[in-house]
């Protein structure tokens, strides 16, 4: 889809459907215009009870003559003084839908008029574009029946202001960015195994020059001695990989970013087995890994002067002869040797493996991103990521991310008194901590491994998807990008 920008002029209008935001408190720019071309039609519609301000109402005007478009759509948008960032993006929601049912080819969006007293132009140009782009999203990979092609192809931002171009293009890397880590998310575990999420780093690397790849395969995580990862991997018949994205877009000596995700292809639980209701929604537990592959190829289109290295822990938890069992005690890479306690807290495992292998890196910073835990879910909720940090700075800075990026996080703690939790008789920590403050258990095991340098851990368990229905959000791949973004000197 073509995006651009022209002037707000309503005569110099050239689209097939002109969108028109109504609040119920204040006439916007767009509607005092058509006022002065179609009086008595906009007074008798004004005074009428079809034309609503509820927030997402729609009320189509089609076929009157002297309108500066073949069709008029009035969307509402609730009171201005009530109007915020949530309101903003249903309101761009509410514009894709409809232009995606009225089968118009081009779109005209005043911009202008929704722009937020507390966000930037650049705020409103970027969110819209990518409101809209996700939008559109809809997956059909493994349907027999594919989605009718969108008739969309040109929507134009009517605004006062020009030069919004680098602001559409922003949003839409961070759009494809998301659909992209929701698509992988979304595939099914026979599609999508470790191996496939390699293949698509690979692609990635073909089609940016910036973008180099390399494969860690268990062999040679078995001579770095990361038995930590191997005890998960072993139970399945497909080897676990870690798979290193690098984006080289500053300079040699500068220290890199790194993003870790957790890519559980699929997690049955292993031995400590998981019930069988529900259990095929563990295809999502690989959705750290598709947030760090969105973000790593927004990245690769956006070409910030940065160094950023993404890192997919990918394996499956399987059961099997060879699966480890509870009470088995591991040596991670880093010398520690873990108790397993219950085999369906893996992602840790792997994790902590390569948190301490990306220490080569010299990082100048590491974010792990992980659907770690039942936990968060039961205390923030599907709407915010829980954020721990071993430093305030970063959790801050992460903090703030989200919340430019309306991809809101809230921080959590890590103190030295959860680490009673996972002490063990037989080694030197348990993988899990018990019921209590399950979330910050796992957290403060990760950080066990994560000791020297910045480091951060976003649980996404409740963030990265909603239900079986609407699947992969694709979170939190715009706080990820606002972040590193924000790190540009």
């Amino acid at each position: 889809m073509k995006i651009t920008s022209a002037s707000s002029n309503l005569s110099e209008l050239s689209q097939d459907l002109l969108v028109v935001f109504h609040f119920e408190d204040k006439e916007t720019k767009t509607f005092a215009d058509l006022k002065e071309i179609a009086p008595e039609l906009l007074t008798k519609l004004s005074e009428s009870k079809t034309l609503s301000a509820k927030s997402g109402a729609v009320t189509p005007l089609i076929g009157h003559s002297n309108l500066p478009a073949d069709s008029i759509y009035f969307v509402g948008c609730g009171k201005y003084e009530n109007f915020n960032e949530a309101a903003f993006i249903k309101v761009m929601q509410t514009v894709a839908s409809e232009a995606k049912k009225a089968g118009v080819s081009s779109v005209a969006v005043p911009i202008d008029d929704i722009k937020l007293e507390s966000r930037s132009v650049q705020w409103s140009t970027e969110k819209a574009t990518e409101t809209l782009l996700t939008s559109y999203y809809v997956y059909d990979t493994t349907k027999s029946k594919k989605n009718e092609p969108l008739e969309l192809k040109e929507l134009t931002y009517l605004a006062s202001e020009s030069g919004l171009e680098s602001f559409i293009t922003t949003g839409k890397a961070i759009a494809h960015g998301i659909n992209l880590a929701r698509e992988l998310g979304n595939l099914p575990a026979n599609i999508c195994d470790p191996a496939f999420l390699a293949e698509q780093a690979t692609n990635l690397a073909d089609a940016y020059d910036e973008v180099e790849v390399e494969i860690v395969e268990e062999a040679q995580m078995q001579e770095m001695g990361m038995g930590a990862f191997l005890a998960v991997s072993r139970g399945s018949e497909k080897p676990g990989k870690i798979i290193v994205v690098k984006y080289n877009g500053g300079s040699a000596d500068q220290k890199p970013h790194v993003l870790v995700g957790k890519g559980l292809t699929f997690d049955s639980g292993g031995i400590s087995i998981k019930p069988a209701a529900g259990m095929e929604e563990m295809k999502w537990d690989m959705l750290g890994a598709a947030s760090v592959l969105g973000t790593m190829s927004a990245i690769a289109e956006l070409k910030p002067a940065l160094n950023i290295i993404g890192v997919v822990a990918a394996a499956e938890n399987m059961v099997s002869g060879g699966a480890t069992r509870p009470g088995d005690v591991v040596t991670c890479m880093n010398g520690k040797t873990v108790e397993i306690i219950n085999t369906d807290a893996e992602g840790r495992l792997v994790l902590c493996d390569t948190l301490t292998y990306v220490e080569k890196f010299e990082p100048a910073s590491v974010i792990d991103i992980a659907t770690l835990t039942g936990a968060v879910i039961i205390g923030l909720g599907h709407h915010a990521t829980a954020v721990y940090s071993n430093e305030e700075e970063l959790q801050e800075q992460i903090l703030k991310a989200g919340k430019a990026s309306w991809d809101r996080g809230w921080p959590m703690p890590i103190w030295d008194e959860y680490k009673e939790q996972l002490e063990s008789s037989y080694a030197d920590m348990k993988n899990v901590g018990g019921r209590p403050g399950g979330s910050i258990t796992a957290a403060t095991y990760l950080s066990e491994f994560a000791k020297n340098y910045r480091w951060a851990h976003l649980d996404i368990a409740g963030t990265g998807w909603t239900t079986a229905k609407a699947g992969a959000t694709g979170r939190p791949v715009s706080m990820l990008i606002q972040y590193l973004l924000d790190r540009i000197a």
